[in-house]
C-alpha cells in the first residue's frame, strides 16, 4: 500500500472567495432610451371646423411627399397666409422629430424635422430672432443644408505647421489627407471619413485642426439612439461630425469630406413611410 499526501481542500463556487469591502461590480451601462414614431395626438374631426386651408396645406404636403425622389431638390410650401387656427392644426398634426438645424448669420434659419421624416418645418428670422418666414420643406435635407452652408466657406486647406510644437502629433498628417480629399473631390463622390477616435491625438492636435478648418454656420443635432452633432467647418465639404450614447459620452469622432454627410439626410424608405403616415392623420378628416 502507498500512502497518499493529504490534499488540501480548496472551495470554490459563489461565496467561496472573500472580497474587499470597495471591491464593486463594475459593467457597462445599457441605453436607456430610443426614440420611436409616436402617432401625434389630433383633434376630433367635429372639432376642426374652419381650418380647410390646414388641411389643404397638409394635403400638399401630402402631395410632395408622393412626388419627391432621391436627387430631387425639397419642395417648398409657404405657411405665411395660414390663418392661426389652421396653423395651430398643421403644428399639431407635424410635431416635432428628432432633428434639428441651425443656419447661424445675420438672417438666422432655425429647422426642426416633423414625425415625419423628411418634412422639415423651416423658419427664417430677423436679428431679433422674430419670424419673418414660415415655410415647410419636403426632402431629404431642407435646401439651405446644400445651398447656404458652404457659400462663404474657404476652398482650400492651410496644412503648413509654422511652430515646431512636440505636443503634435498626428494633425499635420490629417490635414494633407483631408486637403487632397479635397482637391479630388467631384460631385456624386462618396464621403471621405476621417475617424478621430482611432487616432492618438493630444489636445494640440485637436486644438490645430479646429483653428484650420474653422467654425462654419450650420450645426445639425439628430436624437435617437444617443445623439449625433454634425457641424458644418469653415472649409467647403467639410463636416465635424460627434456621436454621442445615451449617457452623453463620445463614443465616435469623424471629420467627412462631403457635400452633406448621410447621417443628416432622410432616407429615401423613411420619406415614404411618412407619406402613409400622413395618409392615415389626413383620412380622419375626409
Amino acid at each position: 500500500m502507498h500512502e497518499f499526501p493529504d490534499i488540501p481542500i480548496v472551495e470554490i463556487g459563489p461565496g467561496s472567495q472573500t472580497r474587499d469591502a470597495d471591491d464593486s461590480l463594475e459593467y457597462m451601462s445599457m441605453p436607456e432610451a430610443m426614440q420611436t414614431y409616436h402617432r401625434p395626438i389630433l383633434p376630433e374631426p367635429e372639432d376642426v371646423a374652419g381650418i380647410d386651408v390646414g388641411r389643404r396645406v397638409l394635403g400638399d404636403v401630402g402631395a410632395a411627399l408622393r412626388a419627391w425622389q432621391p436627387g430631387m431638390p425639397a419642395a417648398l410650401i409657404d405657411l405665411d397666409a395660414l390663418d392661426a387656427a389652421s396653423l395651430a392644426f398643421v403644428n399639431q398634426a407635424l410635431g416635432e422629430g428628432e432633428v434639428s438645424i441651425t443656419l447661424d448669420g445675420p438672417a438666422p434659419v432655425r429647422v426642426q424635422e416633423s414625425v415625419l421624416a423628411g418634412v422639415w418645418r423651416v423658419r427664417h428670422l430677423d436679428a431679433q430672432e422674430r419670424v419673418v418666414r414660415d415655410t415647410i420643406e419636403v426632402g431629404d435635407v431642407p435646401e439651405l443644408v446644400r445651398n447656404a452652408t458652404f457659400a462663404d466657406a474657404a476652398l482650400t486647406l492651410d496644412t503648413a505647421v509654422y511652430a515646431y510644437d512636440p505636443e503634435i502629433q498626428n494633425a499635420p498628417a490629417l490635414l494633407v489627407e483631408v486637403a487632397d480629399r479635397l482637391a479630388s473631390q467631384r460631385p456624386g463622390d462618396p464621403a471621405h471619413a476621417v475617424n478621430l477616435s482611432l487616432l492618438p491625438l493630444s489636445d494640440a492636435d485637436l486644438v490645430l485642426l479646429g483653428e484650420r478648418l474653422g467654425v462654419g454656420p450650420v450645426t445639425i443635432l439628430s436624437r435617437g439612439y444617443g445623439n449625433c452633432r454634425i457641424g458644418s467647418t469653415a472649409t467647403r465639404n467639410v463636416w465635424w461630425i460627434k456621436y454621442f450614447n445615451s449617457q452623453d459620452a463620445l463614443i465616435l469622432n469623424t471629420i467627412e469630406v462631403t457635400d452633406v454627410p448621410a447621417v443628416a439626410l432622410a432616407a429615401a424608405e423613411d420619406v415614404a413611410d411618412s407619406r402613409e403616415r400622413l395618409d392615415e392623420i389626413l383620412e380622419l378628416y375626409r
